[in-house]
């Protein structure tokens, strides 16, 4: 016979309100009980589970303490699978509710959340998606404290992260942009040795900036980063403008640019790899059924990008 738990799912709702807040003060507004319901259920929870979660100073709020933020990750897995066991319970398993927390790489948003949005829209009316967009170390870190259920990213950074598992849902080659009127726009397909003379307008984003830079340096020249930009649009605004070439991933469906301008895009005979898309999660970490639908979702879509 087994022994029984020593808390409450209550009590961890509480905790997790409480870490996600910061403050026992808002995480009582926001669950709509006194200020010291909440701070004896998280007192007992700790003494429960014998671990201090919170470091607690006066004026400043709460802090997790490493066995804190350990239970945050799994603390949110388990309330997510003790939700659909009740839904089971209920008869409610056969139509999906609920949120869904997904991380995105920013410049993959626009070409795969519209579509994730109006099929899963379709198919589970009742999930709740929440988008959290950023780059990839701040994605690993979201993983990581449990705040996405799992990430749509590039394959940077990926392989230092041990605690993470990813699998590969699609490929991205780079290729080249110029603007429309560029001497090499009617060629079709170009090496980077081409354009050795020319500006690069790098995308300045972790990682990426180390992926392109790589890409232009193993033809055995330094490429010359003239301007620099963190937005994937500004990138081919300026190359539009004739300020320099680019080298992308990921294919718009048009030429145009919020600029009014043009680019041509151009395929890269020495590309090297290309970049993998991945769905990225939290190695361990059973996922809930309806955040398994919205990754079957990006899996059956991922061709259409």
């Amino acid at each position: 016979m087994t022994s029984p738990l020593g808390f409450t799912l209550v009590q961890l709702r509480y905790f997790l309100v409480a870490a996600e807040r910061g403050s026992m003060t808002e995480a009582s507004t926001e669950l709509h009980i006194a200020q010291s319901a909440v701070s004896a259920a998280i007192h007992n929870l700790e003494r429960d589970l014998q671990v201090q979660l919170f470091i607690r100073r006066r004026g400043r709020g709460l802090t997790l303490t490493p066995a804190g933020e350990r239970l945050r990750a799994q603390g949110r897995d388990l309330l997510a699978r003790a939700r659909e066991v009740e839904r089971e319970a209920r008869g409610d398993g056969a139509e999906l509710s609920g949120p869904v927390t997904v991380g995105c790489f920013v410049t993959l948003a626009p070409y795969y959340l519209p579509r994730l949005f109006s099929e899963c829209t379709r198919r589970h009316p009742g999930i709740e998606i929440d988008v959290v967009e950023a780059e990839a170390d701040e994605l690993v870190e979201a993983l990581t404290t449990g705040r996405i259920d799992f990430a749509l990213t590039y394959d940077l950074g990926l392989s230092t992260e041990p605690e993470l598992r990813s699998e590969t849902i699609a490929r991205a080659p780079a290729y080249v942009i110029v603007a429309a009127d560029h001497p090499l726009a009617g060629r079709g397909s170009v090496s980077l040795a081409d354009l050795s003379a020319e500006p690069l307008v790098l995308l300045d984003l972790p990682h990426s900036r180390d992926y392109f830079r790589s890409l232009v340096a193993a033809t055995g020249t330094a490429p010359d980063v003239r301007y620099r930009t963190r937005s994937y649009e500004t990138v081919r605004s300026m190359v539009a403008r004739g300020l320099g070439y680019s080298v992308l991933n990921q294919r718009p469906a048009t030429g145009l640019t919020y600029g009014g301008g043009e680019i041509a895009e151009l395929e890269l005979r020495d590309a090297g790899r290309p970049l993998e898309v991945r769905i990225a999660s939290l190695g361990g970490m059973t996922q809930s059924a309806r955040a398994r639908a919205v990754m079957d979702v990006l899996r059956e879509n991922a061709d259409g990008v």
